[in-house]
């Protein structure tokens, strides 16, 4: 058995898009119902999460993860420019709340991924007051924050930046534009957007800072790029405004978000397709567990002293028994870098539910099941399983 720290967190992790349902004023939503669009289906009722957040925390408790990450929606709290909604702050404050009153230690998202539609009217990150806008977002959600000790400002800026003022399913939708986290076919990070989302997250954690003691950070899409012989420099240079920059940009935060997958290797001509031979995920991603293990190095390396945080890693698939296999290789790796001395404050498993994958339903990455007509959850066995990994704060190791 591989044992993990002392005080270790476990737990599991969610986005208000992708599950709360009928988020009319967000630009994906938007995006998902304009004429032409390539998005494969609207996000529709989601999970209907925004009414069933009780019954979803309750899963976290009944099987023993003691942790839950999900997001407010900016969209719903500030529906116009300079309105804001004491009654959805009121909402995600139950919310809040209702985690405490289970057990549940709350992680709390400020930015994932959409926005308002007023601030895409705007220019969203590139409009010259977003910086501003974002700082005011935060002090407006600080009634939901008291008493919250984990806070992430940004969810995947690096994915933010790519994708910015384009169409994510435009450039792979073949199983939903959640599938564009693989590099291979990824358009460039804007570098003013990259610039604005640091000011905008140094902006936030200054708001946070002089409110409360709260330990505020981002999350990264850690891409685990790999050269091939050779391709070193090829590599690195790639993979330096990808990853490696947010990364570094989080030295003096309280911790930092590593988000793993998968791996892009990457040849004299940049970023290579998946192998035909290779086992892929139902986002056509490589099945490698190892993504985890690279991504923790890759952030302590960048960030040093920082504290990590696993805030996201999962599988898309149908095979609950592969999920099992998966997480316990991820988790044998990212006990290995914990071995070498890097502080590692926690392990959220993506995700919680079967939800809405930007784009599409197919990709099933959850612990619990959830019918698309009735909203009936069904836990899986994976589910029930890393609650006993998380009581035991231990995992049998993966060959």
């Amino acid at each position: 058995m591989l044992h993990f720290p002392g005080g270790f967190r476990w737990g599991s992790t969610t986005a208000a898009h992708q599950i709360e349902g009928n988020n009319v004023n967000t630009d994906w939503w938007a995006r998902e119902h304009a004429s032409g669009t390539t998005i494969e289906e609207p996000s529709g009722d989601a999970c209907d999460s925004y009414h069933r957040y009780r019954e979803d925390m309750q899963v976290l408790a009944d099987v023993g993860l003691g942790m839950y990450r999900f997001s407010l929606e900016w969209a719903r709290i500030e529906p116009e420019k300079g309105f804001v909604s004491r009654a959805e702050l009121d909402h995600y404050r139950r919310m809040v709340d209702t985690a405490r009153e289970l057990g549940i230690e709350p992680m709390v998202t400020l930015h994932h991924f959409t926005i308002p539609r007023w601030f895409e009217s705007d220019g969203g990150w590139l409009a010259p007051d977003a910086v501003d806008r974002f700082a005011r977002f935060t002090e407006a959600a600080l009634p939901v924050l008291d008493g919250v000790e984990w806070v992430c400002t940004i969810n995947e800026p690096n994915m933010v930046a790519m994708f910015a003022g384009t169409d994510p399913a435009a450039v792979d939708s073949g199983a939903g534009a959640h599938t564009t986290m693989q590099a291979f076919g990824q358009p460039a990070p804007n570098p003013r957007v990259a610039d604005t989302l640091l000011a905008a997250h140094r902006a936030a954690r200054d708001v946070l800072g002089a409110a409360g003691p709260f330990r505020s950070g981002w999350t990264v899409a850690t891409q685990d790029f790999q050269p091939e012989p050779g391709c070193e420099e090829i590599a690195r240079a790639y993979a330096y405004p990808r990853d490696a920059w947010y990364l570094e940009a989080a030295r003096g935060d309280d911790w930092v978000g590593v988000q793993a997958y998968t791996r892009t290797k990457v040849g004299a001509d940049g970023p290579l397709p998946v192998p035909d031979d290779a086992e892929t995920t139902l986002t056509g991603w490589e099945v490698y567990p190892g993504a985890l293990e690279d991504g923790v190095r890759l952030a302590h390396a960048m960030a040093p002293g920082v504290p990590v945080f696993v805030t996201e890693n999962g599988i898309a698939t149908a095979d609950d028994a592969r999920r099992i296999e998966y997480v316990r290789g991820a988790l044998t790796g990212l006990h290995a870098a914990i071995a070498d001395g890097i502080r590692v404050e926690g392990y959220l498993y993506w995700s919680l539910l079967d939800n809405y994958e930007w784009g599409s339903y197919a990709p099933t990455f959850g612990l619990v099941a959830v019918d698309r007509e009735t909203f009936v959850r069904a836990v899986k066995p994976s589910a029930s399983w890393l609650g006993e990994v998380a009581r035991a704060n231990a995992v049998e190791s993966s060959p």
